[in-house]
């Protein structure tokens, strides 16, 4: 099947879903817009992120204005507004200041703005352009430097998020940080263990913390050693831990609403149990409430404890019960 044609003055996606905003759980409206790319990307980007198949070259003042005004026409006064581009929303060369402004305006009746940006482009400058009914999410990822720079490739190290984060908070505006949940070469356990310490460390400039499984994104460096059998996505039993061993500690709300939840590119558990485990996880999402979090016990969930125990005795983070022509697969 061909992809469908790409065009400059078309948004990549729009779509609806529910959200929690100021403690309500409200309507929301989601616009990817397709913008000249990441500036990151183009060094060579992160591991896992294949956002940059929604960017193009050549994306003009015009054509985002365009993208803004088809957005308006499915705008039905949603009190939430998430704006997503391949990069980052503050970047100049990504979405101009002029049209930044315009989109202000055109959603200026919601009671909430949400879009996303890379530290770097966060400067007290620009933040005196920005409304104070926006939202400013941080891919923070990890809080642990040698993770952020060899896993993930980030590009930035956690105290440049901690900058950025400190100063929209200052500015009088709110954070939504997002943390990766198991980037390359992080065995199951170590992939918890890292959340939880990167729960922590963003508490302190975070109004909500999103933990994102990671989903197998194509022609990145994380699908090329999926499909070698050398990464397997986490396990929704390890997502749940990962909000259980956190919930109740920190100030900021804690969510997480996977990408491909259930599939085999993304978190997922047995297949039985996938569907009432990622229901757990909405829940708490939505309710804050750990006793949400709890699921019906399912056979898998003591093979995912014997498979982080094996990865220990192995020194392995390889997706040890795949079978193939050369290898035995634990437990069969």
């Amino acid at each position: 099947m061909s992809e469908r044609k790409k065009s400059a003055s078309q948004p990549e996606a729009i779509w609806k879903e529910k959200d929690v905003s100021f403690g309500k759980t409200v309507d929301a409206m989601v616009i990817i817009m397709r913008t000249n790319g990441c500036a990151w990307s183009k060094k060579g980007g992160c591991t896992m992120c294949g956002y940059a198949s929604a960017s193009m070259n050549g994306v003009t003042s015009d054509d985002l204005l365009k993208q803004t005004e088809q957005a308006m026409q499915r705008y039905d006064n949603e009190p939430f507004v998430k704006i997503y581009t391949s990069g980052s929303f503050l970047d100049d060369n990504e979405v101009p200041p002029d049209v930044r402004d315009a989109i202000f305006r055109k959603f200026g009746n919601a009671g909430r703005i949400l879009f996303e940006s890379r530290p770097e482009f966060v400067t007290e400058d620009v933040l005196r352009t920005i409304p104070k009914n926006v939202t400013i999410a941080l891919g923070l990822e990890s809080s642990d430097p040698d993770v952020l720079e060899t896993s993930i490739k980030k590009g930035f190290t956690p105290e440049d998020s901690k900058r950025a984060g400190s100063m929209i908070k200052k500015a009088g505006l709110m954070v939504r940080t997002y943390l990766l949940l198991k980037p390359l070469y992080l065995s199951e356990k170590d992939a918890i263990d890292d959340v939880v310490s990167s729960v922590k460390f963003a508490d302190e400039f975070s109004d909500e913390i999103s933990v994102n499984p990671v989903n197998v994104q194509r022609y990145t460096l994380t699908e090329r050693m999926w499909k070698k059998g050398d990464y397997r996505p986490p396990w929704i039993w390890s997502l749940i831990d990962s909000l259980k061993k956190c919930a109740g500690s920190v100030n900021a709300r804690l969510m997480s609403s996977p990408s491909g939840g259930g599939t085999q590119r993304g978190v997922h558990n047995c297949g039985v149990c996938d569907a009432e485990a990622l229901k757990a996880v909405e829940r708490f999402s939505f309710s804050q409430n750990i006793k949400d979090l709890d699921v019906n016990a399912c056979d898998c969930r003591d093979t995912w404890i014997n498979v982080m125990a094996s990865e220990i005795i192995l020194g392995t983070a390889s997706d040890i019960l795949r079978v193939t022509d050369n290898d035995l697969a634990i437990g069969k």
